[in-house]
């Protein structure tokens, strides 16, 4: 590996949320920079077979089937983790889900479904693998914001109260744990084409409005994000952290 800031051989990922989208591109990514990845996911069915496209690309990657928002779940998985395959180096906590609707209509059952899958789950998954960290002394922790961190839109608010709170959550996390050798930090995706945003990409007139918001004129592909988690999973990014970094293309700055 010729740039050693990036280098990420010998480490192990884990990756939440992780066998499709975002969260398989953020994998494929640390893989092919050397990490070993850890695939995360309810369906057993998809991890596996994300698990196997990585091994059949040439990366060293396992299978982790928990629920990330269920706190049993996570202490049994991280064990798993921990004890059969090894200590966990570096965290990516991407497990997420959107659902649109006006709030005044929106649904009680879907405000506490996503409150554990957004935030919940980064608190369960992002305690239990720190109490290994700490234990060692170093660890990176990368958290999946939202440019909905900073700003909003008609019929997501809850989605946005919970990405707010992932990057305040974000720097509560570098306040307990970067005394104990832990850089912990975010990444705020800004538009991409993902399975959780294909209605939009569908949708002429969204699409449309995106193309003349963003100062890059395009929607992001879920590969320009991998850069970014190398960076922030790699030692290049010693002394960055409680930092939430966005990648979205500009849209932020024309709020």
């Amino acid at each position: 590996m010729g740039f050693p800031l990036f280098d990420l051989s010998g480490l192990r990922a884990l990756v939440t949320g992780s066998s499709q989208g975002i969260g398989y591109a953020l994998a494929e990514g640390l893989a092919a920079h050397g990490a070993a990845v850890i695939i995360n996911g309810r369906s057993a069915e998809k991890v596996e077979s994300a698990v196997e496209t990585l091994r059949q690309g040439g990366h060293t990657a396992h299978a982790a089937v928990f629920d990330v928002t269920d706190k049993a779940s996570v202490a049994t998985g991280v064990g798993a983790i921990e004890a059969d395959i090894g200590p966990i180096d570096i965290l990516v906590n991407n497990a997420g889900m959107q659902f649109r609707t006006p709030l005044e209509d929106f649904p009680a059952d879907k405000w506490e479904l996503l409150l554990s899958t957004n935030i919940s789950s980064v608190f369960y998954v992002g305690q239990a693998v720190a109490r290994h960290m700490i234990a060692r002394g170093h660890g990176k922790i990368i958290n999946i914001a939202s440019v909905q961190s900073e700003m909003a839109r008609p019929g997501i608010a809850p989605y946005t109260a919970t990405k707010g709170a992932v990057r305040n959550l974000t720097r509560g996390m570098c306040a307990d744990w970067a005394k104990h050798g832990l850089q912990i930090n975010a990444i705020a995706p800004g538009y991409f084409k993902t399975p959780l945003n294909q209605a939009l990409v569908d949708s002429a007139e969204f699409s449309g409005w995106l193309e003349k918001r963003t100062p890059a004129g395009r929607w992001g592909n879920v590969e320009e994000l991998v850069g970014s988690a190398v960076f922030l999973a790699g030692k290049a990014s010693s002394f960055v952290n409680g930092h939430t970094l966005y990648v979205d293309g500009g849209i932020t700055t024309c709020l």
